[in-house]
């Protein structure tokens, strides 16, 4: 295949993955449209995370993501893995959301930029798959597609089980 082909492809499929009109489903925007502050802190249940600890956690993947591509030595996200929300706050709520936005822009702008034939160079050396090294940077985004729609599919569970909640 061509490698500028398979970079713009990568490139729309992580779009999609954030943006809307996924394979999958649910993209993370989809899924996150409407949610209330009070939505977003409920935890439906022990040891599982809220939709703004998932929300965060996808935003410092991502940006983790955006700092590969543009040549930083992979580590876990400079803001941890599982980063803590804060309090229940409208205010903290849409800076959440506007650091998603942020992470996404990052991450899309980085992809844009990769040189083709860099996709198919190694991220690390050696396979350490909580980290997402010993692949590729084509991998690495692939890869950061299907962590979304993973993510974006939990938020939709949790919503559900908030609505079946409230109606009874």
């Amino acid at each position: 295949m061509n490698p500028s082909l398979e970079a713009e492809t990568r490139l729309e499929t992580l779009r999609k993955s954030f943006d809307g009109d996924a394979w999958h489903g649910p993209a993370v925007a989809d899924a996150l449209a409407g949610v209330s502050v009070e939505a977003a802190w409920h935890r439906p249940a022990p040891n599982v995370h809220t939709i703004a600890e998932l929300v965060l956690h996808i935003a410092a993947w991502s940006s983790e993501v955006a700092r590969r591509l543009e040549g930083a030595q992979p580590a876990e996200p400079l803001e941890g893995d599982w980063p803590d929300p804060g309090r229940q706050d409208e205010f903290v709520w849409h800076g959440i959301l506007n650091r998603l936005q942020q992470a996404r822009a990052h991450v899309l702008s980085a992809v844009e930029r990769i040189a083709p034939d860099r996709l198919f160079a190694m991220v690390g050396a050696t396979r350490d798959a909580p980290l997402g090294t010993g692949v590729s940077f084509a991998a690495m985004i692939d890869g950061l597609a299907q962590h979304n729609a993973y993510h974006s599919g939990q938020i939709v569970l949790i919503r559900r089980m908030l609505e079946q909640r409230a109606s009874g």
